[in-house]
């Protein structure tokens, strides 16, 4: 067997623009880990808004994005619509082992078959 691919590039279709205007668009996100889980419930933010766990977590496995030091909760606040969907994605794919194949129907034959979903703006 090979090595377990822990980390994984991508590049956001639309990129977070930070306080100076710069635009950040390629980063690499981990797998997440239980650790990672465990503290969503331990966040104080999150019993307040939990809506806001998904940032959380983002900023807790997301180890780059451009030239950014760190990435943090407040951060992502400010991502388009657009990357933070592709980022909730890329998340769920990498970390169900690869596996984003959907359901799809052929419409002229109807023939059922599942494809591979391809996210815009991945590397």
């Amino acid at each position: 067997m090979g090595e377990l691919q822990t980390t994984f590039n991508f590049v956001l279709p639309k990129g977070l623009v930070d306080a100076e205007g710069k635009v950040h668009r390629q980063g690499v996100m981990r797998l997440a880990t239980a650790k990672d889980e465990l503290s969503l419930q331990k966040d104080h933010r999150i019993r307040q808004e939990p809506v806001y766990g998904v940032l959380i977590m983002l900023s807790r496995v997301i180890v780059s994005l451009g030239e950014l030091s760190s990435v943090t909760p407040e951060n992502l606040e400010n991502l388009f619509t657009r990357d933070l969907a592709y980022l909730r994605e890329f998340y769920n794919r990498i970390n169900q082992q690869g596996n984003a194949e959907i359901p799809v129907r052929c419409p002229q034959c109807g023939h059922n078959f599942r494809e591979e979903l391809v996210l815009s703006g991945e590397s």
